[in-house]
């Protein structure tokens, strides 16, 4: 017997956006996995279901899917293949696709998908860059059929696009059941699933609500963080950015995705305080808009201290006047344990500066891998601290 939360009878309304949010057993994937199959019994929808990553749905996703099937019992009503479950009454289907592959993204070929009615994003909290998820949502406008935006996530922290587009731009409380506009907000959370968990998952709620209540709050309730869980560096503050005699610039290059940084670092070693202040955060500059940029924004002979993956482009700034040279990267390890040996004071503007320091994180903390998102700045910071303290005092070794 299939016993679902009346919270989810919403996707079934005239809505072109479903924010499907809560923490750990609250059903929502099964909630909306169910209702895109019974949403292939209706002729004529074409429904892209995506993950950030998602390399093998045969192996992954489809099985969740044959098992809300054969709750049905209705298997001899589907053709399932490695990436599609097609309906046999009716030839609506469900595409399963990555949004991630080895050389990049695949926006292009997700959108060249002709007739799809409804765009699914599970662990939605995964895709951080907003313009991919644009290009495919405005890519869903099927004349004749409902068009559906559905996005299922773990809610990560108040600084994901998801929160600022969705709820603080619309003035909508995160937790929230309703419908405002084109938008159809679900939360649950474990209690509207208990008839279908364990006691023994029951058991180890209860723990975390009485031992970790902050674990409690994010991870089982589903709430939205102000920082990150396992942020890489916790020690710092807002203040006024103070220039001492051991400064430089610190630069990340980035193009049409990532951006294009400069950040100003100031050095206290007797206090082992760090000044930083944001300069630069802009995705699409030529080699020629760097300079100008530069120009204005570096003292004159100020030393900028650059990422060495794009040597033509470093020796290009500097044959029009910079004083700018690659740095000889250390392990990224290395370079954050020395960060982490000072305090951080951030200037106030430094906006993307305290958004990266919000959320970037360890991805597997046992081997010491930070994750590949927001380190743009703080890359650039890294460079900057390296070169002034590792290669201009000779202790290279040491961090």
């Amino acid at each position: 017997m299939i016993t679902l939360s009346e919270k989810y009878k919403p996707l079934a309304s005239d809505s072109r956006y479903f924010i499907c949010t809560g923490g750990r057993g609250s059903g929502k994937s099964f909630g909306v996995n169910f209702f895109l199959l019974l949403l292939t019994y209706e002729q004529g929808h074409i429904i892209l279901f995506t993950r950030y990553t998602l390399v093998s749905a045969h192996i992954s996703i489809i099985p969740e899917f044959i098992e809300k099937i054969e709750l049905l019992n209705k298997l001899e009503d589907f053709h399932i293949t490695k990436d599609e479950i097609i309906n046999l009454r009716t030839g609506s289907k469900i595409i399963f696709k990555g949004i991630k592959t080895s050389s990049g993204t695949q926006t292009a070929n997700l959108k060249s998908l002709s007739g799809v009615t409804c765009f699914v994003l599970d662990e939605a909290e995964e895709l951080t860059d907003e313009d991919v998820f644009d290009k495919i949502d405005l890519s869903i406008r099927h004349k004749t059929k409902q068009n559906r935006v559905i996005l299922i996530l773990n809610p990560a922290t108040k600084e994901h696009f998801i929160y600022n587009k969705f709820f603080e731009q619309k003035g909508v409380n995160e937790a929230s059941n309703l419908t405002k506009n084109d938008v159809t907000y679900i939360h649950t959370t474990y209690e509207d699933n208990a008839v279908n968990l364990s006691e023994s998952f029951l058991n180890q709620i209860n723990y975390i609500k009485e031992n970790q209540p902050n674990k409690y709050k994010h991870v089982i309730l589903g709430g939205w963080l102000d920082k990150a869980e396992g942020v890489i560096y916790s020690n710092w503050k807002i203040g006024e950015f103070v220039q001492t005699d051991l400064n430089c610039y610190g630069q990340d290059f980035g193009f049409s995705v990532d951006p294009t940084t400069l950040i100003h670092v100031s050095i206290d070693k007797k206090h082992k305080l760090i000044y930083a202040k944001e300069l630069l955060f802009k995705t699409g500059l030529t080699t020629s808009d760097i300079f100008t940029l530069n120009s204005k924004l570096v003292a004159l002979n100020g030393l900028i201290v650059a990422d060495s993956a794009e040597p033509r482009l470093i020796t290009e700034l500097k044959q029009k006047g910079l004083n700018i040279k690659g740095i000889e990267k250390p392990r990224i390890t290395d370079r954050i344990a020395l960060v982490q040996d000072y305090q951080l004071i951030i200037e106030a503007n430094s906006t993307n500066l305290i958004k990266e320091l919000n959320n970037y994180s360890w991805h597997d903390r046992k081997s010491e891998t930070p994750i590949d998102n927001f380190n743009h700045l703080l890359d650039a910071l890294g460079y900057a601290v390296w070169d002034m303290v590792v290669k201009k005092q000779g202790v290279y070794g040491i961090y």
